[in-house]
């Protein structure tokens, strides 16, 4: 991975973190504060703490991703190291989706007109599911990749033993 591509992901990571950390911390202010301008009504207030832990879940991701792109840079992606910080990102998409499913709950009952919206809300958070199915695919290769690596490794040791 090339410099100005690291660099330039680092850019985007870091610009969204901070955008996700200023919502978040006026929606803690909003709630805690309870100078709400709807009126306190359950359903925003509910909406604000789903907010806030939405925005745990981007903030965990965002680090994960951060710390493995540093190991791609190093040269050290293919390590157990690595697979913390995926679970990390497969947890997060993963929480992400429950909140997603928990605001169309939520949603739900203020859409019986419209039974269409709380559908296609649902069928959002399915999506959601299926990145982390993707990410969990993409896990499975980093395990064969790292194991991949040990035996070249092993294989060069023994190699060097005989020369």
């Amino acid at each position: 991975m090339g410099k100005l591509t690291v660099h330039a992901l680092r850019a985007v990571l870091a610009v969204v973190f901070v955008g996700a950390v200023l919502v978040q911390v006026f929606m803690v202010w909003t709630v805690v504060s309870g100078s709400d301008p709807e009126d306190g009504r359950l359903p925003l207030t509910a909406f604000r703490v789903l907010t806030i832990i939405g925005l745990v879940a981007v903030e965990v991701a965002l680090v994960c991703v951060w710390r493995l792109v540093t190991m791609v840079r190093r040269g050290t992606v293919f390590s157990h190291t690595a697979f913390r910080y995926v679970d990390g990102v497969i947890g997060s998409i993963v929480a992400m989706a429950l909140v997603w499913f928990a605001v169309t709950a939520i949603n739900a009952p203020g859409q019986r007109d419209d039974p269409g919206v709380t559908l296609i809300m649902g069928g959002i958070g399915l999506g959601v599911l299926g990145v982390a199915l993707i990410v969990l695919v993409l896990r499975m290769l980093l395990v064969q990749a790292v194991d991949r690596d040990g035996e070249a490794t092993q294989l060069r040791a023994e190699l060097d033993e005989v020369i």
